[in-house]
């Protein structure tokens, strides 16, 4: 009787599958794995990303330093920037160049938070005070995959899984006067990038200006995102842990030493179902903020397995957190080896009665005083559609050393959001755009142990008017 059973079972199976003709089976599989191909590699394309608007908007080269002559504007459209410090981004190829050395100067003259992280955008090493060298500066050697060269004393070592990587470097600002910006930008042109097989006598450092360009590398859910997925695999090695997506890539045309290049139909598909993972991931997204604060809306934007996994190359057994990593990574970049070292991130997308940020309202947050950083804090505005700066603002930003910032006689602060300035609050404001929605991100630098003990609490942002 049970076998008979199992027999019209698959007979009933049989039956049905029938219904789909070969090109219809086809593109349900396209559809599916290219929906998982986004969340999958979405830190992957956002490296690309930013790659490609070094090589062709800025005209640089990898194994050059990207870097900000002064405090970016909305004209940085890359996911959830800082506008309040200079940043130095090395992009690093050591496919035909081999190990490359980066140098982090002495913080004698100024200060660099950061880190050196894999294509995969997984750290490798913190740097600066916060990092190895303790703020004594060091040479970092960024060794390719699977190096079995000689390499000379002297260097902290830091085997990555791809060709290529690249490096988020901060140059902490000591205050915020034009003079604080300008030294910041002269400390942080002391970092050095070069070959080791050039370490007898290295070349100058190239750095490439992107302060006036529209740098753009926000994430298009549509054709362009395989496409940067396709370089991306074609560049840089297979990880044992990743050869399950082989066969799942050659699905929808991407393969290594082939080109990648869909017809007309499959374009269709792709497009569609890009769409369909960012619905997804957007979906994921709000499911990342978890109170940092009991009954807040503050959180950290990123799941304790995937800040583990990141911060150990997932070497946890049984865990492999792809689907909040590509959530985390469709709204940020970086990632740091020991997180609140250095900086620490707060983020929400509601206020206080847990109704998303219209930029046609108008919103206060009340900083407390004596906020527990060692350097600075910060509040930054960003547009929910895309994670980016909001185009076309005047400023994006407010921080503790914002000059012309206005305190409260008990030493607080309130930061005010909105289309228009409330009367006589302008220094403390941060223009939104209306007709669109934000989120806000709020940046402690050099975090001190009463943050994480939650001595000190931020208040929910609250709706006024």
């Amino acid at each position: 009787m049970v076998l008979g059973l199992l027999a019209l079972g698959v007979a009933g199976t049989a039956v049905a599958a029938q219904d789909f003709s070969a090109d219809e089976l086809n593109r349900r599989a396209i559809e599916r794995r290219a929906v998982e191909a986004v969340i999958w590699g979405m830190p992957a394309v956002n490296y690309d990303l930013m790659l490609e608007a070094m090589i062709h908007e800025a005209k640089g080269a990898p194994n050059q330093i990207l870097y900000w002559s002064r405090l970016p504007d909305w004209k940085n459209q890359t996911l959830t920037p800082n506008p309040d410090t200079i940043y130095f981004m090395p992009f690093i190829d050591t496919r035909d160049a081999g190990p490359i050395v980066i140098e982090i100067p002495p913080a004698d003259g100024g200060s660099i938070t950061g880190s050196i992280m894999d294509g995969w955008q997984t750290a490798l090493e913190d740097v600066g005070p916060a990092g190895v060298d303790k703020g004594k500066g060091d040479k970092y050697l960024v060794l390719p995959p699977a190096y079995g060269g000689d390499v000379p004393a002297g260097y902290i070592l830091l085997p990555s899984s791809t060709y290529q990587s690249y490096a988020l470097l901060r140059s902490i600002l000591p205050g915020g006067s034009e003079a604080d910006v300008a030294k910041a930008v002269d400390y942080g042109k002391r970092i050095k990038v070069y070959p080791l097989s050039k370490a007898d006598n290295p070349p100058e450092t190239k750095f490439v200006d992107a302060a006036d360009i529209v740098f753009d590398s926000t994430i298009p859910y549509d054709i362009r995102f395989y496409q940067a997925l396709g370089r991306f695999v074609e560049a840089n090695p297979w990880l044992p842990r990743d050869k399950a997506m082989i066969d799942q890539l050659k699905t929808i045309g991407i393969e290594k030493g082939k080109p990648f290049n869909p017809d007309g139909s499959t374009q269709d598909i792709l497009n569609k179902a890009a769409g369909e993972a960012h619905a997804w991931l957007d979906e994921k997204y709000e499911d990342l903020f978890q109170p940092f604060f009991k009954g807040s809306r503050w959180a950290l934007p990123a799941s304790p397995e995937v800040v583990e996994g990141m911060q150990t190359n997932f070497s946890k057994e049984d865990s492999y957190p792809v689907d909040g990593r590509g959530a985390t990574y469709s709204m940020a970049f970086f990632s740091a080896k020991h997180l609140g070292a250095g900086q620490y991130y707060l983020m929400t997308i509601k206020d206080k009665d847990g109704n998303a940020f219209d930029g046609d309202a108008t919103y206060r947050l009340t900083v407390p005083p004596k906020a527990p950083v060692k350097q600075y804090w910060s509040v930054t505005v960003y547009d929910r559609a895309n994670h980016a700066l909001i185009r076309d603002m005047p400023r994006p930003s407010r921080s503790s050393q914002s000059t012309d910032l206005v305190k409260n006689a008990d030493g607080s602060v309130d930061i005010w959001f909105g289309p228009k300035a409330p009367e006589g609050k302008e220094n403390n404001w941060i223009p939104t755009k209306p007709g669109g929605k934000f989120e806000v991100l709020f940046r402690l630098y050099g975090p001190e142990k009463s943050f994480f003990d939650k001595k000190w609490v931020l208040p929910d942002i609250e709706k006024v008017g």
